[in-house]
């Protein structure tokens, strides 16, 4: 079988950062895969599953209802290796065409005070699986190490 494209990036040189994974298109319609990587693979510890469905559940909420790119959000989840996140938007981006977006929505998340929407049982097939003060904390620490001055490398997978 030919190996899909993820995998033929290196792992090992693979930095926290917002990376352009994949362009398809459906019908007309560009979509633009990222690949938001918050832990470095194989170098950090890899997030937690209560956090990362933290940061699932607030992501998508705000994704959903911003005023902008509402109507363009396709997807956000989590990527199974549980190192970061998928987005895709309808639409043919680059990688720093979201960076404020992003800021944005982690900014959000560092911030979010009160019950995290769709944290119920009649919402969730997991709800009790979350853990608001570490999706915090990784919001904040992705913010302050990665977004709020990010640079080519956290842009553009490595060669």
């Amino acid at each position: 079988m030919k190996q899909i494209a993820s995998f033929t990036i290196d792992h090992m040189k693979l930095l926290r950062g917002v990376y352009v994974s994949r362009k398809d298109t459906a019908g007309k319609e560009v979509l633009t895969t990222f690949d938001i990587r918050m832990t470095r693979p194989n170098f950090e510890p890899v997030m937690n599953t209560a956090e990362i469905h933290t940061i699932e559940h607030l992501a998508a909420t705000y994704l959903r209802n911003h005023p902008d790119y509402s109507s363009k959000i396709i997807y956000f989840g989590p990527m199974g290796c549980r190192t970061g996140f998928y987005l895709i938007l309808a639409g043919d981006y680059e990688s720093k065409d979201i960076i404020p977006l992003l800021t944005d929505m982690f900014e959000f998340i560092r911030d979010f005070e009160g019950d995290v929407p769709g944290a119920a049982a009649v919402n969730c097939g997991n709800y009790l699986d979350m853990n608001l003060n570490m999706a915090k904390y990784l919001a904040k620490r992705f913010l302050e190490e990665t977004l709020l001055d990010i640079a080519e490398p956290n842009l553009v997978y490595p060669v």
